[in-house]
């Protein structure tokens, strides 16, 4: 139906069609806001390695053979919306790890992570994922990004609610976990997070499962960031609820699930870029885990 048409429809159907069309596409998190890196965050080790540019709005995470470093967020969050803008490690940055995560502080921690694992030059940045629910994980799964993640910012962000997990990349979801306590899984709801980031050496294991090691002589490697703002309830460690449950804007109806053009550019990233899901893997899983059917990776 061409637009001008709508003119000779009643108004109730202008309206339907208009809601509709708005239903069709997908409704990203809200944008994050450019606030600078020591209103919400504090460097956690390695000080002399977090360079500060334009007055803290940008901030700059270097790993050299003696060291990494990192930093994490001054508050605890019990739901919301996490993003971050990386520009990550360029050029040889095999056996380096860029990790942007949520994490919960006891021995049955919940854990949210973006892991980035360098590779050498010319070949692409591995992204892997995972979820820790009561201090169990196990659910890595790990896509090749349809760009390269070293030549400019790109935003990485977690949306956390009651009903779901949600991994974006420049608003591409790439990965959902949903909650589902009602067949036994366990969902992360009662643990307040930090925020983390750090950039460090793992050439034991980060690139060809150990195969590949640090160049030194390359070194130092840098990853960069902007984005420092939260938009999180924030609550002490020991809170077990949020006081703004169901009120805030990641809690209404168009965020609880992923709609249709949502839900079909998830299935692009997983035809075309996912190269690991625990979902599939027979030998560690003969029996699929049971989120994996209600989370689509099945």
């Amino acid at each position: 139906m061409k637009v001008r048409e709508m003119g000779r429809l009643p108004f109730t159907l202008c309206f339907t069609f208009l809601v509709m069309a708005t239903v069709a596409f997908g409704v990203p998190p809200k944008k994050s806001i450019n606030v600078p890196f020591g209103r919400n965050y504090f460097p956690t080790w390695a000080f002399d390695h977090i360079k500060y540019l334009n007055g803290g709005s940008e901030v700059h995470l270097v790993l050299d053979k003696y060291t990494g470093t990192g930093f994490q967020s001054k508050g605890s969050y019990l739901f919301g919306h996490f993003s971050m803008h990386i520009k990550m490690v360029a050029g040889d940055s095999a056996g380096t790890v860029t990790a942007f995560y949520l994490s919960s502080q006891n021995s049955e921690h919940d854990e949210i992570d973006f892991e980035f694992l360098g590779n050498r030059t010319g070949q692409p940045y591995i992204l892997q994922t995972n979820v820790f629910t009561g201090g169990i994980g196990n659910r890595e799964q790990r896509i090749n990004l349809w760009f390269d993640p070293s030549k400019d910012y790109h935003s990485y962000s977690v949306l956390w609610n009651m009903y779901q997990i949600v991994f974006f990349v420049d608003d591409v979801p790439i990965r959902v976990f949903k909650n589902s306590k009602d067949i036994g899984v366990k969902f992360p709801f009662n643990q307040p997070m930090k925020i983390y980031s750090s950039l460090w050496n793992a050439d034991d294991w980060a690139t060809r499962g150990g195969l590949e090691k640090t160049n030194w002589a390359k070194a130092p490697f840098v990853a960069s960031y902007r984005g420092f703002h939260v938009d999180g309830c924030e609550a002490s460690v020991n809170a077990k609820f949020c006081e703004t449950q169901g009120k805030r804007w990641w809690d209404q109806k168009e965020f609880q699930d992923l709609d249709a053009n949502q839900y079909k550019r998830l299935k692009w990233v997983r035809k075309r870029y996912t190269i690991y899901n625990y979902c599939t893997d027979r030998v560690r899983f003969p029996v699929p885990p049971p989120e994996c059917r209600r989370d689509r990776d099945i």
